[in-house]
């Protein structure tokens, strides 16, 4: 019980923080440890969710056919949403969660300031499923079935929820709660959740993909020119989290690079990291789930050294990069650029007015790659065997 209690507790606390760190004690919709027995005036819990009208069973929007777009919360007035959960049938075997796009909408705006395929917002990649527990997002029990968001996402003038079916399948039973407080206004300087999808097939180098110096030199990058985007903001606000699903068709380490991030209009970087995992808070090619508040690996690849897919995440709970006028935020695909990958990634961060975002991928440009398998590896060696003289006692490594 007091296990359950504290964990609810942190919850509250970080929750908060994630809206609005510098100004947490002038909030008192939720509340610190000290904080937690107070009374709260003029805040109500409300409720929109998929329960059945007419009292029966059947608690499920049902039915959304390809291309249909469902609003699933339309609020009025001020709020803070403080909880999301969400389940969909069929499963991915007949039902691509990849191609149902979640979209929110603040404060009366036609444009949205999320928008993402659902799986990878609530930290499923590709078209898979798979548990994951970080601290504002979850995926799971039941092999990740349930998904659930701890995020704050605050509102003064109303707040709009919609889901899109890109799909080729009907969408047969959509469950959902949205969690909110309802006041009659917002407390001083609280931002707006923002969250983006980014997905890029990238490109080698010219002289093929030299990581390690395997195949030749490896080259410099310190202007970050080519890196894979991950977030694109204009305005003030803070960045607070990613889930980052990186695809790879070689056994060679995909991790080589270098995280750069450009704030408020630089040209060069004032913050670069050290690799890909060390960004990511891990160290030395991690190739095991491991799961932290924090940061972790929920997915990893079960292949021939790091071919396969893998997700890893990081929330910036206790360290948000704050930016006035713009945020750039970049990552290498390999050294210097030097692989190709098919990456993809959601951005989580905070502004202090909606905004809009930057273009979403389509559902052509974010169609999955197939997977690499041991009849292509052995084509491969077919090809090098011929490239040394198809020698018959050629073994690999020659």
């Amino acid at each position: 019980m007091k296990k359950h209690y504290f964990k609810t507790v942190l919850l509250l606390i970080i929750g908060l923080w994630l809206c609005n760190p510098p100004c947490i004690s002038q909030v008192n919709v939720s509340g610190e440890l000290h904080d937690l027995a107070k009374m709260k005036n003029g805040v109500r819990n409300r409720r929109v969710s998929s329960y059945d009208r007419s009292g029966n069973n059947r608690d499920h929007l049902k039915d959304i056919k390809p291309g249909e777009t469902r609003t699933i919360a339309e609020i009025s007035g001020a709020g803070v949403i403080n909880h999301i959960w969400i389940t969909i049938a069929p499963g991915p075997d007949r039902l691509c969660r990849n191609d149902i796009i979640i979209r929110m909408y603040w404060d009366g705006n036609e444009y949205p300031s999320v928008e993402s395929p659902i799986g990878p917002f609530f930290g499923q990649g590709w078209n898979e499923q798979y548990n994951y527990a970080s601290f504002p997002l979850s995926a799971g029990p039941g092999n990740g079935t349930g998904l659930s968001s701890y995020f704050t996402m605050p509102f003064a003038k109303g707040a709009r929820i919609e889901i899109e079916n890109q799909t080729n399948e009907k969408i047969d039973a959509f469950y959902f709660y949205v969690d909110y407080l309802e006041m009659k206004k917002l407390p001083e300087d609280m931002g707006r959740f923002h969250a983006w999808y980014n997905h890029e097939l990238t490109e080698a180098l010219p002289e093929g993909e030299t990581e390690w110096g395997v195949t030749g030199k490896e080259g410099e990058n310190k202007t970050g020119e080519n890196n894979y985007v991950f977030a694109d903001i204009q305005g003030k606000g803070h960045f607070v989290g990613i889930n980052y699903y990186v695809h790879c068709p070689t056994p060679m380490w995909y991790g080589e690079g270098d995280d750069m991030w450009f704030i408020d209009g630089e040209t060069t970087p004032s913050m670069i990291g050290t690799g890909t995992e060390d960004f990511f808070n891990t160290s030395w090619c991690p190739k095991e789930v491991f799961s932290h508040p924090y940061f972790g690996y929920p997915r990893v690849n079960n292949d021939i050294g790091w071919l396969g897919r893998t997700h890893v995440y990081r929330f910036f709970i206790n360290d948000p990069v704050f930016f006035e006028k713009s945020l750039k935020a970049t990552i290498e695909h390999g050294h210097n650029n030097n692989l190709t990958l098919d990456m993809a990634s959601v951005a989580y961060w905070y502004q202090d007015k909606a905004n809009v975002l930057p273009k979403a991928p389509t559902k052509e440009e974010r169609r999955l790659k197939p997977m690499i398998n041991s009849t292509d590896i052995h084509k491969w060696r077919h090809e090098w065997r011929k490239n040394k003289g198809n020698g018959s006692t050629l073994w690999g490594n020659e």
